[in-house]
């Protein structure tokens, strides 16, 4: 390859299409993401998966992820996976890529429990990452990678057990990750991946502990000049390749990591809150600017992300049903309709909420956990905080005939846009039953209202997505051809609405939001991927349905 730096096309024996990787645990953490970006993104030619445990873990509790600064951050998911075997089978549904090299990040509490996951991944991977340097999750990481002669033990069972190579991940939190470095080596490692997060680090906000765990690891901008000098020590002191990782965000981060002697580039944190598009215009500009030798690619990190959080007052919590009530709070929030916000109650927990009204700001809240059930009964005067606005607002065309179906507490993410194309929506509202509806008065005061029950106590009897095919179906070419179909609410009734609509229009027409688990809301956990590759938070919250 020619240009400013000659970018090395081989690692372990198989011919890659770019030496560049997302790390472990950003991204790329589902299956359904990773398929998007063999697909989309030639420039990540080393795929890192999240690390994965022989069990599941369901990990902390929201936060989990925070910044305190401009592209730097503080995470501790815990380790969030569903288990080996699990694994095992999404991974066969994985076609890789002749020019790609899957590297399974793994971790373990024992020696025992690292080669049993290796052995139950190693048959669907290129190589294996050894997750040796997680700074927050107890017994499963940094002090295990703080020990050489367990570096060393780890690495030669791993080896031992299969046929595929193995590639140590090191913690910067060691006095010498040289001699760790020698360790794994010594026991047989293929190559190196430096560094894990730094840490563990604290943030706070308004006298509060962000993170539900407390501490987590640091990473994004302030963690380079630790990251450059880890890999120096490195390669100074032992001679496998390195995948170079820790902050980088520019094309001069990836030279200096290459003068440092990595060979293989790790983008995570540079990645917060980009669209599925936007992270392919970066790689594609980083990837570019290694070519000619500019500059430019950092110009599209998103360091106008703001994940403070802003003081609210709760003022009324109007019951609704046993399992759904209304809060509404002293101010107004800055919120376009299709975008959402995360309420945090220190000590509670954090969760996304589409705003029902920005003035004054209120949410709908119906009963699925823990923390949804806490603000069931937050008794009025409660202080809570606010942090967004997230997503990707609504723009439907300024001639668009609107038509918006909830369910549950998906009207909260239609209303302001019936609200704010007022005269031109339909919405339709379904719930079990009569006493379950909301916010009607005010749905009917801009749009004209269709309101379904299944028990038939209010309105149409049946299914709200039956009421929208005998509506559909009274229109005319014409109109169906001006029509914009914004669904919100359970997975079940979405995926009807829409299957209804393609009898009527076309799925360039369709945009759907479905109440996937959203955690970090910046895009970086994953963890709301659609099995299109989609990420709902910022990718949508609605998603267009002809996208792939």
């Amino acid at each position: 390859m020619s240009g400013d730096l000659a970018l090395e096309t081989h690692f372990l024996g198989k011919r890659i299409s770019a030496p560049f990787t997302v790390v472990s645990g950003i991204v790329a953490t589902a299956v359904p993401i990773i398929e998007y970006l063999f697909a989309n993104a030639p420039q990540v030619g080393v795929m890192t998966t999240k690390s994965i445990g022989l069990e599941a873990r369901l990990g902390y509790r929201e936060p989990v992820f925070s910044q305190y600064a401009p592209g730097c951050f503080v995470n501790a998911v815990g380790l969030t996976n569903p288990g080996a075997h699990r694994c095992a089978e999404l991974f066969q549904q994985l076609t890789v890529p002749d020019d790609r090299f899957l590297l399974t990040s793994i971790f373990g509490g024992s020696v025992e429990e690292f080669v049993e996951v290796a052995r139950i991944l190693a048959p669907y991977s290129d190589g294996l990452e050894l997750n040796l340097s997680c700074p927050h999750a107890k017994g499963y990481g940094m002090a295990m990678g703080q020990d050489p002669e367990l570096v060393m033990e780890i690495t030669r069972a791993v080896k031992d057990a299969v046929d595929v190579p193995v590639v140590p991940k090191l913690t910067p939190n060691a006095n010498d990750i040289a001699q760790i470095a020698e360790a794994a080596v010594a026991g047989g490692a293929d190559a190196l991946c430096a560094i894990n997060t730094v840490g563990p680090g604290y943030v706070s906000a308004h006298g509060e502990p962000v993170l539900s765990n407390e501490v987590g690891g640091m990473s994004g901008k302030g963690v380079l000049p630790i990251a450059l000098k880890c890999v120096r020590d490195i390669t100074q002191r032992v001679d496998v390749p390195v995948i170079g990782c820790g902050g980088i965000s520019s094309a001069d981060d990836v030279r200096a990591f290459a003068a440092a002697g990595a060979s293989v580039f790790g983008v995570g944190s540079a990645l917060t809150g980009m669209t599925s598009e936007e992270i392919v215009g970066y790689l594609e500009s980083l990837e570019s600017d290694l070519h000619s030798g500019t500059n430019g690619a950092e110009a599209r990190v998103r360091y106008d992300v703001d994940m403070r959080f802003e003081p609210v007052t709760l003022v009324e919590n109007r019951r609704v049903a046993d399992d759904i009530c209304i809060l509404t709070f002293d101010r107004k929030i800055e919120i376009a309709a299709g975008e959402f916000v995360f309420l945090w109650i220190p000590g509670v927990g954090e969760k996304p909420f589409s705003a029902l009204t920005d003035d004054p700001f209120s949410l709908v809240v119906i009963n699925l956990g823990k923390f949804t059930e806490h603000l069931l009964t937050l008794p009025p005067g409660t202080q809570a905080y606010v942090r967004g606005p997230h997503g990707q607002s609504a723009a439907p065309p300024a001639d668009a005939h609107i038509v918006a179906v909830a369910g549950g507490t998906g009207l909260a993410a239609v209303y302001q846009l019936a609200r704010d194309h007022a005269g031109q929506a339909d919405v339709f509202v379904g719930a079990r039953s009569a006493e379950r509806l909301y916010f009607l008065e005010e749905c009917a005061a801009c749009a004209s209202l269709h309101v379904a029950t299944d028990d038939g106590s209010r309105g149409f009897h049946g299914l709200v997505t039956e009421l929208l095919d005998e509506y559909l179906s009274s229109l005319s070419r014409n109109e169906t051809e001006r029509l914009m179909l914004y669904t919100c609410g359970p997975e079940p009734m979405v995926h009807a609405a829409r299957a209804v609509a393609l009898k009527y229009c076309s799925a360039a027409q369709i945009y759907s939001a479905i109440d996937y688990l959203t955690k970090c809301g910046v895009g970086v956990c994953g963890a709301c991927a659609a099995p299109d590759g989609q990420r709902l938070c910022v990718d949508g919250p609605f998603l267009r349905s002809d996208v792939s």
